[in-house]
């Protein structure tokens, strides 16, 4: 049986992608699940999230040619593993550029591993003509949290127009949905954004992600929110999530 994969992706930072992936990961490998999750963020924040070191697999995934396998670094948790990048994931985008590697470059390195997992999870950086565009390429799912604050429209509108160009070029993969994160139903601010998004995007726009100081906690210790507080409003909603993508 083939992975489905998964890129979150959004052209604008802050808005929580990291935090949805390493607990996407974290509750796929706790429903027995075996999971990669892949950094194409240069800040390399997935293997922080998940208290290991950050390193240049991600470069060498990319680059060297080798085996994608032997980039794969175990998390010390059961089920999950990752391939983590760093400041030279940038480097490979580059050198990736240079060599007029093609769309489906991501997808091509894959190919051989999609057999050993059941789920693939990307966080990718904001980019034009990179990455972001071959992480979503390669997969088959696009999920896209978008803060609910007035400042995350220009993010989002960029992201869906991206999947729009890469639709026309005969990619066949789907958006998962649309996540809002930080959500805060005391500000007015918060309030109308989601009440704009859902007008939008209707059944697409996923249930919000509420701001929480415990999620902020997690990252700091390299704990997902399900190994913290797996009891908390945080916990239950990103298992909600996870759960809506187990049945794409």
């Amino acid at each position: 049986m083939s992975a489905k994969i998964f890129t979150v992706a959004n052209q604008k930072g802050g808005v929580a992608k990291t935090t949805t992936v390493a607990s996407i990961l974290s509750y796929l490998a706790s429903r027995g699940k075996r999971t990669l999750g892949i950094d194409f963020d240069s800040q390399g924040q997935v293997a922080t999230a998940l208290g290991i070191s950050q390193s240049n697999n991600v470069f060498n995934f990319l680059v060297t040619g080798q085996s994608p396998s032997l980039w794969v670094q175990s998390t010390g948790r059961e089920n999950l593993a990752i391939i983590p990048g760093d400041r030279m994931t940038s480097t490979a985008q580059i050198v990736m550029n240079a060599e007029n590697r093609p769309l489906d470059a991501v997808a091509s390195i894959l190919k051989a591993m999609r057999r050993e997992y059941d789920y693939i999870v990307f966080d990718t950086a904001p980019s034009v003509g990179g990455l972001q565009e071959r992480a979503i390429w390669a997969s088959d799912f696009v999920l896209i949290p978008t803060a609910t604050e007035f400042m995350s429209s220009d993010g989002l509108t960029q992201i869906l127009a991206m999947i729009r160009n890469l639709e026309e070029k005969g990619w066949p993969g789907n958006v998962a949905g649309i996540l809002p994160t930080f959500y805060d139903q005391q500000t007015r601010e918060s309030q109308e954004t989601l009440a704009e998004l859902r007008k939008t995007f209707g059944e697409l726009c996923l249930p919000p992600i509420h701001r929480a100081t415990v999620l902020r906690e997690c990252a700091a210790e390299g704990v997902t929110i399900f190994e913290k507080d797996p009891k908390s409003r945080a916990a239950e909603e990103y298992t909600a999530l996870a759960e809506y993508l187990l049945k794409l």
